[in-house]
C-alpha cells in the first residue's frame, strides 16, 4: 500500500514538474515574440532566425581591399588592409597606418560602418531600441511595408541615428534600408540616405547580402535609380568559434 502511494506522490510531482517546465517554456517564448514586432521576428526568421544568429560568435568579410572582422557579442572589431589597420578593442577604437595619408577617413565612424550594413536585418534586433511603424517605400510598382528603429537615449555613439528597414510583402525578406547619420552633426535629421537589398547568399544558416546599392530619392524620398555602383561583399564567414582578444588589440610596432 505504501508503495502504492508513494508512486503515486512521485506521479503527481512529475506531472507538476512538466506543468511548470512547460509554462516557464511558454513564457520565454512569449517575452521573445514581444521583444520585436510581429512583422521583424518575421524578417528574422526567413533569413534564418535570431537562434541561430545568436549562435554565431565571429564574422568576418572582404570590402575592396579590406578584411572586415568581429566579435558579434563584445562587438570588438578589426578591419586590415595592406596600407593600414584599425579596429575597436572592447575600449577605444585604434589607428595604425604606414603614413599619416593611408586611411583618410575618421576610425570612430568608420570601423563598424560596413559591419552594421552587412549583418542586416540581425543589428536591427539588439538591445536598446524601439521599434515604429513608418510609411511604406514603393519602387517598380512594389509596395514595401516598413519599420522604424530608432535607440534609446545613450546607446551607441550615435543614439539619434534612426534606420527604416523596408521589407517585400510577399517573402518578407528585407529589401530597403533607409537610415540617418548624426555622428558629425550630433543632431537629429530627417534627412535619410537609402540602400537596395537585393542580392542574398546563405552562410551558415543565415542570409546575409552579397551586395548592396545606394539609391537616388525623389522628393518624396522614394527610390529612383542606382547612385553609385554596387559595394561587393565576398569571402564571408560566420563561425561560432571566438577569436583571441589580442586579435583585436592594435598591433605593438
Amino acid at each position: 500500500m505504501k508503495k502504492i502511494v508513494v508512486l503515486i506522490a512521485i506521479a503527481l510531482v512529475s506531472v507538476a514538474c512538466k506543468k511548470e517546465v512547460k509554462k516557464e517554456t511558454i513564457k520565454k517564448e512569449e517575452e521573445v515574440a514581444l521583444k520585436y514586432p510581429k512583422v521583424l521576428e518575421e524578417v528574422l526568421k526567413n533569413h534564418g532566425g535570431v537562434e541561430q544568429w545568436k549562435k554565431m560568435k565571429t564574422l568576418s568579410f572582404t570590402l575592396k581591399n579590406e578584411e572586415h572582422t568581429t566579435d558579434l557579442h563584445s562587438r570588438k572589431t578589426v578591419v586590415n588592409s595592406p596600407e593600414y589597420s584599425l579596429g575597436f578593442d572592447g575600449k577605444e577604437v585604434w589607428l595604425q597606418q604606414q603614413d599619416s595619408t593611408a586611411f583618410k577617413g575618421n576610425p570612430e565612424f568608420y570601423y563598424n560602418l560596413y559591419f552594421y550594413f552587412y549583418a542586416m536585418p540581425f543589428v536591427l534586433a539588439d538591445d536598446g531600441i524601439v521599434y515604429s511603424e513608418t510609411k511604406p517605400l514603393t519602387f517598380e510598382g512594389v509596395t514595401y511595408p516598413g519599420i522604424k528603429i530608432s535607440y534609446k537615449a545613450n546607446v551607441g555613439t550615435s543614439p539619434d541615428d534612426n534606420y527604416f528597414i523596408f521589407y517585400h510583402p510577399e517573402t518578407k525578406q528585407m529589401a530597403w534600408l533607409g537610415y540617418t547619420v548624426t555622428y558629425f552633426s550630433k543632431e537629429p535629421t530627417d534627412a535619410y540616405k537609402i540602400i537596395r537589398y537585393n542580392d542574398w547568399e546563405n552562410v551558415n544558416g543565415l542570409l546575409l547580402p552579397k551586395s548592396i546599392t545606394w539609391y537616388a530619392k525623389d522628393e518624396n524620398g522614394q527610390p529612383t535609380e542606382p547612385g553609385r555602383e554596387p559595394i561587393q561583399f565576398k569571402m564571408p564567414l560566420l563561425s561560432e568559434a571566438s577569436l583571441a582578444n589580442s586579435f583585436y588589440e592594435k598591433p605593438k610596432q
